[in-house]
């Protein structure tokens, strides 16, 4: 049996969960900046509820992104630190496709995009294909705005959106006939489903390779910047 630690910073709400490979953990809390203040006393919580401590563990999962800068530090500072500490592998999962996990819902075969409000304006999508048991990238994540988006769906309609830029654009992002799970989330079953199998399929890594994914190159739009985005977005609306 496995035993795994999964945490997420990556969004608003921070998730952790634990499994011993027989029962499961979860828990969710204030994420974001509060994240790099409550995200190790959580942890050591939960662990201490288990009765496991870090030795007791077979890896170390974390979301790497994409998301927020500051959770996504916090997530991999966290678990390289904890890992090194532990001698313990770590294993990155990509925050979306939790996020289409949570989404699939059990379903098997299907095709899910998964959008995630980016702030600004903009949106991080990916989409995933999940078949035999196992998920596959179709179009890695990236920082998009909705029109670009919109346009490539009318190209090659989704089978399905998840994500909570469903409820933050609205009508806004127009998703033809796909199947629409606004609520979809990364959540402590999602992530340790995905953590499991990649314990599995062997992806676990070096802490020293504990890595953010960023797909925004710049942490804050400037003054000038964010007033012509909302005089555009004024003009269509």
């Amino acid at each position: 049996m496995t035993a795994l630690l999964a945490f997420d910073t990556a969004s608003e709400r921070m998730t952790i969960a634990l499994s011993d490979g027989r029962r499961r953990w979860s828990r969710q809390a204030a994420g974001g900046a509060k994240a790099s203040v409550g995200l190790v006393p959580a942890l050591l919580g939960l662990l201490g509820e288990a009765g496991l401590a870090l030795r007791d563990l077979d890896a170390i999962a974390f979301g790497r992104g994409p998301g927020a800068f500051t959770g996504l530090r916090t997530a991999c500072s966290v678990a390289q630190g904890l890992a090194l500490g532990a001698g313990k592998p770590v294993l990155p999962i990509d925050s979306l496709l939790a996020v289409a996990e949570d989404a699939r819902a059990g379903a098997s075969p299907c095709r899910i995009w998964a959008v995630v409000d980016a702030r600004m304006d903009q949106i991080y999508a990916a989409e995933y294909a999940f078949a035999a048991g196992h998920w596959t990238t179709l179009v890695a994540p990236m920082l998009t705005d909705a029109e670009p988006l919109i346009a490539r769906w009318r190209d090659a309609p989704p089978q399905a959106v998840a994500g909570d830029a469903l409820l933050a654009f609205g009508a806004r992002l127009e998703t033809g006939a796909a199947h629409r799970v606004a609520d979809a989330r990364v959540n402590g079953e999602a992530l340790l489903t995905l953590a499991e199998s990649a314990w599995h399929e062997g992806a676990a890594l070096d802490p020293a390779r504990a890595l953010p994914l960023y797909v925004r190159d710049k942490v804050a739009s400037t003054t000038r910047e964010r007033d012509e985005a909302r005089a555009a977005l004024a003009q269509v609306r």
